[in-house]
């Protein structure tokens, strides 16, 4: 199994979410009791918050930069980031790791083009909303972005940073963010969304616009980044006292 590197911290809820799917992801696939091999280095939140309010991306580059080369010292095989926003950062803050980066838009428009779409909303942090970098990224992989105005960007960032971010769901703030969507597939003619930050699949789910395909870079990210794990060990030899988990819940 390949061990993934995780650069955490952004924030501790989503970081706990990717923890969880990795491992249910992975046990999902080998069976029994196997959980994946997991590295996390954290960055400080009010850090992250700091750097990406005030536009300081080399900053906050060699920041994570620090983060990424740790997780190689430590044997991570590859790295995640558990960061839409943070992506944008990924040349400086991967320059000399010598393990690959698997980027958060790869697993997404993956997902997107496997339901025959090809426009679709990005709703984010104001900085992944309002700046090209994501938006390109799709681009790149044939998928069309558009993006709310910018009186709802502010009020998208906001409820990730003042609300999410410390773990509060309120349910006018899931209304507001579905009038969004609702807007934006009328206007605009989009088919589906990108949940392109990760804490807000937390707030708002597909069960809310069962009509309006979800893409959850949260979900996507972490089950492609277990898939690589375990992608040369999907039959797992017997480990010492591993008495065939896989055989026996098969049968129970």
């Amino acid at each position: 199994m390949k061990t993934v590197g995780i650069i955490g911290g952004s924030t501790d809820l989503a970081t706990a979410e990717y923890y969880k799917l990795i491992n249910a992801t992975v046990r999902e696939q080998l069976g029994g009791l196997h959980t994946g091999e997991i590295i996390i280095n954290s960055m400080d939140l009010a850090k992250s918050a700091h750097y990406v309010h005030n536009a300081l991306w080399d900053e906050g580059g060699a920041y994570l930069a620090g983060k990424a080369q740790s997780l190689e010292r430590a044997g991570a095989d590859f790295i995640i980031v558990v960061s839409n926003t943070w992506h944008r950062a990924a040349s400086i803050f991967m320059e000399g790791v010598t393990i690959p980066l698997l980027h958060i838009a790869d697993p997404t428009a993956a997902a997107i083009k496997a339901q025959g779409l090809s426009r679709v909303i990005l709703l984010g942090t104001k900085a992944t909303m309002a700046t090209p970098y994501l938006t390109e990224e799709f681009k790149a992989r044939g998928i069309e972005v558009v993006v709310p105005t910018d009186a709802e960007q502010t009020f998208i960032d906001d409820v990730i940073f003042k609300e999410l971010s410390f773990w509060q769901f309120k349910e006018q703030s899931r209304q507001r963010y579905l009038e969004i969507i609702d807007r934006l597939v009328k206007d605009d003619g989009a088919q589906g969304v990108i949940l392109g930050c990760t804490e807000i699949p937390l707030l708002v789910k597909q069960e809310d616009r069962p009509a309006v395909p979800m893409f959850d870079t949260l979900t996507l990210h972490a089950k492609a980044a277990a898939l690589r794990a375990v992608a040369d060990d999907i039959r797992p030899q017997r480990c010492d006292g591993e008495t065939g988990e896989r055989e026996m819940a098969s049968r129970d």
